[in-house]
């Protein structure tokens, strides 16, 4: 790993948190019993009750055990009301790194986390749990939305070289200090920030052997290969809170798989994004003077054959909307099975095409807020989504 020069945190106290208040102990007593109650073998809770309600009258907040934090780590994945991939929230590999809260510690363990989730391809579903906010003391924070962000850089003529989303991050890294490739690209992987009130903040660059990425072919286009278009294999949420009985992790990276078309009708496809659309459409030869020709439609579907395609070819981990949309509707009928609520956001579960043809799209849901679960962090919020 290759660190940047790093800078004072004093030149990032617009992003410094305010002091954590004490624990809710109602909020705490909810999770305790929710803990016990999931596992009957924990035996009678009076006693954990009692130890939480000691802890928070002498320090203003309490500690989780081993078993709580995954449990409640676990638990947060299953209340996430915007993620489809919820079937194996009991498969999530937790990380207990609470005692880490300098940046350049957590940032080591960032890249760790990569490694460890892109499992030479076959990706697993990991979560790293580092200090939490306390009274008086925050934890760390990671500005990344995701580990891995590619830069967007802006021309002189308004134009944007790579993703556009990511902007704002780009030019942060670039005041800290970060050097891009002397030859600038639309996948530039940008560095590490992660940041802590009262120590210097940190700037690292990912190394290559942590960035697992698939270039992006087709079946049956040669000429797309050749486009050099690529995507990373691991999508890893770094910016969201993860809230646990009243104690809040703001540096719990966490996740899942990608689902094709977060890549192939969003990231690449998006006008906000890298806006494919209109170039491949003239590629393929389209008729692009109407929409009423549909020809966003087919670019749109051979994008998403494309990258799961892509990755199908590489050995990576990835599932469509079809199937996903079922595993999500068998979540469902265990959730209801076991006599608990399962939140959905419905503009979230539903697939970004085809629609209309996916099972999730048929139905209504409970769209209440659970926790434990993940929110919005100090920076940019970003969908608290694993698949």
């Amino acid at each position: 790993m290759a660190p940047v020069p790093s800078c004072p945190a004093e030149a990032m106290s617009p992003h410094a948190p305010s002091a954590a208040p004490s624990v809710d102990l109602a909020e705490a007593e909810d999770f305790v019993r929710l803990h016990h109650g999931e596992h009957p073998e924990l035996g009678p809770v009076e006693h954990r009750l009692a130890e939480v309600h000691a802890e928070v009258a002498a320090t203003g907040t309490y500690r989780h055990t081993a078993d709580e934090l995954v449990f409640g780590a676990r638990v947060a994945w299953r209340n996430s009301a915007r993620c489809i991939g919820r079937l194996y929230w009991r498969s999530l590999r937790v990380r207990d790194l609470r005692d880490l809260r300098d940046p350049k510690e957590v940032a080591d363990e960032c890249v760790e986390h990569l490694k460890l989730a892109g499992n030479g391809g076959k990706v697993r579903p990991v979560i790293s749990v580092f200090a939490p906010d306390e009274p008086g003391r925050p934890g760390p924070r990671i500005r990344n939305e995701q580990l891995i962000r590619y830069a967007g850089y802006l021309g002189s003529d308004g134009g944007v070289l790579g993703d556009r989303r990511n902007l704002g991050l780009t030019e942060e890294a670039l005041e800290l200090g970060w050097r891009p490739p002397a030859r600038r690209g639309p996948f530039d992987v940008l560095p590490l920030v992660v940041t802590r009130e009262g120590a210097e903040s940190c700037l690292v660059e990912l190394p290559g052997e942590a960035v697992l990425e698939v270039p992006i072919e087709h079946p049956e286009l040669p000429w797309l290969a050749r486009l050099g278009l690529r995507w990373h294999a691991v999508p890893v949420i770094s910016n969201m809170r993860l809230r646990i009985g009243g104690v809040d992790y703001p540096a719990a990276p966490f996740n899942g798989w990608y689902m094709g078309t977060e890549i192939g009708a969003r990231n690449l496809a998006d006008a906000d994004r890298y806006d494919l659309l209109p170039y491949l459409g003239r590629r393929m030869g389209l008729d692009t003077s109407s929409v009423r020709t549909l020809w966003k439609d087919r670019v749109l579907v051979e994008l998403n054959r494309a990258v799961l395609h892509s990755f199908a070819r590489a050995g990576v981990t990835i599932t469509d909307h079809h199937t996903e949309s079922d595993r999500f509707l068998a979540h469902l009928e265990k959730e209801e099975a076991a006599g608990r609520s399962c939140p959905a956001d419905w503009t979230w579960i539903v697939p970004p095409m085809s629609s209309g043809i996916t099972g999730v799209f048929h139905r209504y849901y409970d769209r209440r807020e659970l926790v434990p679960n993940f929110f919005p962090g100090d920076t940019t919020g970003v969908c608290p989504v694993i698949h």
